[in-house]
């Protein structure tokens, strides 16, 4: 056969080009492929038109054949020109166009000039393509990308010559290809299928007529394509002219397919379990520009060592290298149409446009099994417009009509939007724990049971009822170690300085090394490096238990973890930007593979020598799980084992009861919980490894007296074991607020702790009583004369805060909060980062009001969020006069006296910080 490059030579324009934008003087150079915003410091955040030039020779032997000038993709608008006769224009940013070179403007020497235009929101600039009407993706987000940002070629082609093919391979052999040619023509298509090892599985001649051509044949037993055996065939064509070969093209496939039915997903007819991870594709250097393709290989490779089998590339077209390594080393890829703003007509025509350009390109590939029309009702207004609810059903009918091959998504949702009509009901969902266990499994409960707040409650939506459960978006942040992302020259990348307006401001990576020193947190974690650290174990841990808790269920069938890799200011990847792997990367694989291994407790912190029953969920995945296998657990010591059930594909067993008699120890501990299901042979199928915390029972000293007046709490701690004074008598004074007799008390030495966890009355400051307001202004604000003075003019000068709400709360960028495990507060294993031994007690309140100063010796307790910003406290002291208030946040009454070790043992913490024991 004759290879394309015979018959059509090229020759690459990638390189050095001049640049022009139009808010700065003069032409500099810049290099081709990449956006203008990665090339250049002072045009990060630029918009508008820029131009570019650059000469080329043109082959001699390429005399009297059609030249063509194919671009890879330019954003967004481009007129081009050459030798100073423009030869087209194209609108669009993320898919190829090409044009026929005029031969009589072409010389030896040659010059492409290229202007392109990237849109601001300013209508009346740019009436035509307005930003909230093009697709952009996440430009709104991570800043705007302009230019020439895949590569650019010149092509010697035939005319007519092969412009177009479509390969449909069915998996019981059946290929239908589909081709269109750049010309009418009348002759021979000679074609030849090679399969992975090269060997032919078909070969045969059609007649073109006209500008379409069509074939059908038979592949003998195909091999299907999977993530676990990426089997590829290659189609190759020779497009004949009296017998000889005038263009030739080859395009790779894959039998491959892809089914939702019966709430399930199934590949090739076998059942299959998703697990995705989302994919911003985004780059350390050139934004959205892959610097190689042996970078997408890396990556991909790291992908498949994390346990992923898909990546949902979110809300972009991506460089067509990215499909075709997922072809060949095997990644399943769900695709999303880059999302408009605003919906009007001309936005909804683009949108559609896009998807049959993103079709005609890459339809082919076997690794993309589904496409998204709209990500979290971004463009429309599903809860509010009924035409675009209309629209979206109309639009997802059309684009199953044009792809019937694989999944459509109509709007991959959120609250508070929905489904309108979708083969895949997908859902978002962020909480994070220890905060928030509880809600993250009652939405999980909900949405197993085909919760009802996932599609339209309109009544004019279409559900089946099997449309197959993906939770889509969870997850949380860690950090990325910033030494590991410096440029050559020992600099940040110029990312860091991103994200300033996002998160009220906790999304701003640069100076946080400087934050962690003013905070004084190397008196928690040691060293920055240990922080960090400390926050990627704490990503693993969530992601450990919020992928356990959905796979306990199983009519959930896959999930989509956010995300596949931090993108600048975005710090929830399981891979830095640059793809250097977390602390966890070896052993992510144990929590995200096909059969997991859920351990179900009820808390996870227990008193040392307490007998602990937890039951075990065997999820199967994809896999059956057989009979004959032994789980196998071990804590601190102890170990024993029960024999498992069978479960099939896509199932659950039924719990499996185990009762672990914890030991008695001298000292509290983080003890490892490990499981393992083990084969006869003594291969380990699937295993489990999480800490619990032992603690041991602390007495107290028995000359620490209390006193409280509220009865309730005053009972609670009488019950455990703490004797009552009067609060004259007493060595601790223990409230829920502060009121002026108290103050007067510290004042002459007396010692108090303020347990301000929103039960009482102190909501806006620990203060019980209301301070005075500003005088003698006396404007009417609220209802009462007066401006409310400030905090910090009434000891102890603190606000309280609740978390729910705030960027405290923590559950998209994430709030990492920690409790120092020296003095009162050793006897609290494990930290500095709170765990779920702490689920019962996690704060929903914070202090404010400390001094960065402070947190040297004044902080036992507190809360940052995203990179070190925020700060809040939730145990911290106040000296006054001769004696000292101690406030505390932690939830500690909730649960029956002693019930909860945590609870227990850090309430004598407290108490001994305030004593001064």
């Amino acid at each position: 056969m004759t290879t394309t490059a015979e018959v059509r030579p090229s020759l690459s324009l990638d390189g050095t080009w001049e640049f022009r934008h139009e808010s700065r003087d003069g032409w500099r150079t810049t290099t081709v492929p990449g956006p203008w915003q990665a090339a250049f410091d002072d045009l990060r955040e630029s918009s508008g038109t820029a131009d570019y030039r650059r000469t080329f020779l043109l082959p001699a032997d390429w005399a009297g054949r059609e030249v063509w000038l194919r671009f890879g993709a330019v954003n967004y608008f481009c007129i081009v020109r050459v030798n100073g006769t423009e030869i087209g224009r194209h609108e669009g940013g993320y898919l190829p166009f090409e044009f026929v070179l005029p031969p009589d403007c072409l010389r030896p020497e040659n010059q492409i000039e290229v202007t392109v235009t990237l849109p601001t929101s300013e209508a009346d600039r740019f009436p035509d393509f307005p930003f909230p009407e093009i697709p952009h993706g996440k430009q709104s987000w991570y800043g705007p990308l302009g230019g020439i940002w895949q590569s650019v070629s010149l092509l010697a082609r035939s005319t007519p010559h092969l412009a177009h093919c479509r390969i449909h391979a069915d998996l019981s052999g059946g290929v239908k290809v589909d081709l269109g040619l750049s010309a009418a023509h009348s002759g021979a298509i000679r074609i030849r299928a090679l399969g992975q090892d090269g060997s032919s599985a078909w070969k045969g001649e059609i007649t073109a007529d006209g500008e379409q051509a069509a074939a059908r044949f038979h592949v003998d037993a195909p091999l299907p394509w999977s993530p676990d055996a990426p089997n590829l065939y290659r189609l190759q064509l020779e497009l004949l002219r009296d017998g000889e070969v005038i263009d030739a093209l080859e395009e790779s496939f894959g039998f491959r397919r892809i089914e939702a039915r019966e709430g399930k997903l199934f590949l090739n007819g076998e059942p299959l379990y998703l697990r995705g991870a989302l994919d911003q594709d985004y780059y350390p250097d050139g934004i959205c520009t892959p610097p190689s393709l042996e970078f997408l290989e890396d990556q991909l490779h790291k992908a498949k060592e994390l346990g992923l089998n898909c990546l949902r590339c979110h809300i972009k077209v991506p460089d067509p290298r990215y499909y075709e390594v997922a072809d060949r080393l095997g990644m399943l890829v769900w695709t999303e149409i880059p999302n408009v703003e605003q919906l009007t007509p001309n936005a909804a025509r683009r949108l559609r446009e896009t998807f049959e350009g993103i079709l005609r390109r890459d339809g082919n590939h076997p690794s993309i099994i589904a496409w998204t029309l709209i990500n979290e009702d971004w463009g429309t207004r599903l809860v509010e417009n009924p035409e675009h609810r209309a629209w979206l059903a109309e639009t997802f009918d059309w684009a199953k009509a044009l792809d019937p091959t694989r999944l459509v998504v109509d709007n991959s949702a959120c609250v508070p939007n929905f489904h309108v009509k979708t083969d895949i009901n997908d859902y978002h969902y962020y909480r994070a724990f220890p905060e928030r266990p509880a809600e993250w499994e009652r939405l999980t409960e909900e949405f197993a049971g085909g919760a009802d707040w996932t599609f339209t409650p309109h009544g004019d939506g279409t559900r089946t009822g099997e449309e197959p459960l993906i939770v889509s978006e969870f997850g949380v942040w860690g950090l990325p170690d910033p030494a590991k992302l410096t440029e050559p020259d020992g600099s940040e990348p110029f990312w860091m300085e991103s994200g300033p307006f996002w998160g009220d401001g906790a999304a701003y990576p640069h100076a946080i090394r400087n934050r962690f020193d003013m905070l004084r947190l190397d008196r928690v974690f040691g060293t920055f490096d240990r922080f960090i650290e400390a926050v990627q174990w704490h990503q693993f841990r969530n992601l450990q238990y919020e992928i356990g808790s959905m796979r306990s269920h199983p009519s959930i069938v896959g999930y989509v973890i956010t995300e596949f890799t931090d993108v600048h200011w975005e710090a929830n990847g399981l891979l830095d930007l640059k793809r250097n792997p977390r602390v966890f990367h070896e052993r992510f694989a144990e929590v995200n593979t096909d059969i997991v291994l859920v351990p179900k407790l009820e808390r996870h912190a227990f008193w040392t020598g307490e007998t602990i029953d937890l039951q075990i969920v065997i999820a199967a995945g994809g896999r059956h799980v057989p009979e004959g296998l032994s789980l196998r657990w071990s804590l601190a010591g102890r170990a024993g084992e029960v024999q498992a059930p069978a479960v099939a594909p896509l199932a659950t067993s039924a719990p499996l009861a185990v009762t672990i008699g914890a030991p008695t120890l001298d000292a509290s501990v983080n003890a490892t919980l490990r499981l393992d299901l083990v084969a006869s042979d003594g291969s380990v199928l699937a295993t489990h490894a999480g800490d619990l915390a032992l603690l041991a029972r602390a007495p107290e000293p028995p000359s620490l007296t209390l006193a409280c007046r509220d009865p309730e709490l005053a009972a609670y701690l009488g019950a455990l074991g703490y004797r009552l004074a009067k609060p004259g008598e007493a060595d601790v004074v223990v409230a829920r607020g502060v009121d002026a007799d108290d103050v007067d008390a510290i004042r002459l030495g007396g010692r108090m702790l303020v347990l301000a966890d929103g039960h009482g009355r102190a909501r806006g400051n620990l203060r019980a009583d209301e301070p005075p307001r500003e005088q003698p202004f006396m404007p009417i604000v609220d209802g009462r004369p007066g401006i409310p003075v400030a905090n910090h003019h009434y000891f102890p000068g603190l606000g309280l805060a609740e978390r729910h709400g705030t960027m405290w709360r923590g559950d998209w960028i994430s709030s990492f909060s920690w409790l120092k495990r020296t003095g009162a507060f050793a006897d609290l294993p494990g930290g500095p980062l709170l765990d779920l031994a702490f689920n019962n007690v996690a704060p929903r309140h914070v202090l404010t009001g400390f001094q960065p100063w402070e947190y040297e010796s004044r902080v036992h307790a507190g809360v940052v969020v995203g990179w070190i910003h925020k700060p809040a406290v939730t145990i911290g002291e106040r000296p006054f006069g001769r004696g000292k208030l101690v406030a505390s946040t932690f939830r500690l009454t909730e649960s029956a006296p002693g019930e909860d070790p945590v609870a227990a043992t850090l309430m004598a913490a407290l108490i001994r910080t305030a004593a001064g024991r």
